[in-house]
């Protein structure tokens, strides 16, 4: 390893660009290099509105190259990690090979259908731009095919929602397909007219989003019951064929529609050893986010778990704020360390966690003076902290107006059926 080497920087989501923003800033002397398999940065708490089209993709999504294109030290890659080689200090990626004076691995996660390999085939899950745009092509389609067919088993299906997972996304979309319900789709789709439109949210905790306070839990599963939404909590999807979703407890739904966000995964790397990871694939980092057994090898957001945090003993919850937090103080260890100053450990400071239900409806769990809100008030709160974390101006401001245009119309013109992989009519 060289000392001019670059700083490799693997992923480009909340971690990685706050990294990458905070070295570039401190004018840090080696290059900074950005991989990741998409030109663009995205904003995942917003990938449901993107999916149900009430927001468009350039709302939550930013090109990396336009992001950094002012900092002269800057350089990115589109590409693939393939392999690490710890002891040449290089990697391979899906586009060749580099060298790296350290190396942050920032990948996130990936869906998890924990062995099911029906469910990945079939489901539809909501992980990147390409699930959430594939998603709302697929529903859109299904709705059209129902609002054409005569069988009125299949119009059943076709018009069946199921979402398994009751954490914040699977009740968000929860939320906003009861929106759809009704105020649109039978506006869109007057041949639907008589159709239920049933929406089902199952997940196998006992309570809908289990991480926030019981407080927060009551008011979301009244909010959803109000809306419609049929909770089978305490229960988990066993299989998916044919249309069908097998519940645990026995029973059936007939739904085309299994949405999936019931869990996630990070990924393995060849090269790593094994005991570097964790439970999850997470690899196991200390205070200073550096990998077991690595010596310049770094992992922070959702793809790393410490356990050296005392408040948090058995690893921080996979949230935006752990990745932003653990990003900002490598930065800050990588320019100490650098100049041969002591380094921080990281201690991971609760802002709270937040969910919205429906419209004038969301829970926030704060760490203030105020520790809880409901209703209109932590809907205003989530909207005020959603806005200010998209990643640009641009992004702030055409998302606000889509969201007012939503608000004051209910309704939203972006329901698309956009493909360019196929050229058939449903």
């Amino acid at each position: 390893m060289k000392d001019q080497d670059p700083v490799v920087i693997i992923g480009g989501g909340f971690a990685g660009v706050k990294l990458a923003e905070d070295l570039l800033k401190a004018d840090f002397k080696n290059k900074i290099i950005l991989v990741d398999k998409n030109n663009y940065n995205f904003f995942p708490p917003l990938l449901y509105q993107v999916a149900t089209g009430f927001l468009d993709v350039s709302n939550i999504s930013y090109p990396f190259r336009k992001h950094f294109r002012s900092f002269k030290n800057f350089s990115f890659i589109m590409g693939e990690l393939k392999q690490i080689f710890p002891d040449e200090n290089k990697i391979m990626l899906s586009c060749g090979e580099i060298r790296y004076s350290k190396l942050i691995i920032a990948t996130g996660t990936i869906t998890n259908y924990f062995g099911n390999d029906n469910v990945r085939k079939n489901a539809l899950p909501m992980k990147t731009i390409n699930d959430a745009i594939n998603l709302k092509n697929k529903v859109l389609e299904r709705l059209e095919l129902a609002s054409k067919t005569s069988d009125i088993g299949l119009k059943r299906k076709l018009t069946t929602f199921v979402i398994a997972g009751g954490g914040p996304t699977g009740v968000e979309i929860a939320g906003m397909l009861s929106e759809l319900r009704k105020n649109i789709l039978h506006r869109d789709y007057p041949e639907l007219k008589g159709e239920v439109f049933s929406i089902y949210l199952i997940d196998g905790l006992p309570t809908v989003l289990a991480p926030m306070s019981k407080d927060s839990q009551d008011y979301a599963r009244k909010t959803l019951e109000e809306s419609g939404v049929l909770l089978k909590v305490g229960q988990v999807v066993k299989d998916y064929t044919d249309g069908i979703v097998h519940i645990a407890d026995g029973t059936t739904i007939l739904s085309e529609n299994l949405i999936w966000t019931a869990g996630v995964t990070a990924q393995k790397f060849p090269g790593l050893p094994d005991a570097s990871y964790g439970k999850a694939n997470r690899l196991i980092v200390d205070a200073n986010n550096k990998v077991e057994l690595t010596q310049n090898i770094y992992a922070i957001g959702d793809t790393c778990i410490m356990e050296s945090d005392p408040a948090f003993p058995k690893g921080h919850p996979q949230l935006a704020q752990v990745a932003i937090q653990q990003a900002k103080l490598l930065a800050h260890n990588i320019i100490a360390e650098s100049k041969g100053r002591p380094l921080k450990k990281f201690n991971y400071k609760d802002k709270g966690s937040m969910a919205i239900i429906r419209r004038n409806r969301a829970v926030a769990d704060l760490n203030g003076p105020v520790k809880h809100f409901n209703g209109f008030i932590a809907w205003l709160i989530w909207i005020f902290i959603h806005l200010m974390s998209l990643i640009n101006f641009r992004n702030k401001v055409t998302t606000f107006f889509n969201w007012l245009n939503s608000y004051l119309t209910k309704d939203q013109p972006l329901r698309m059926i956009i493909d360019p992989s196929k050229d058939k009519i449903v």
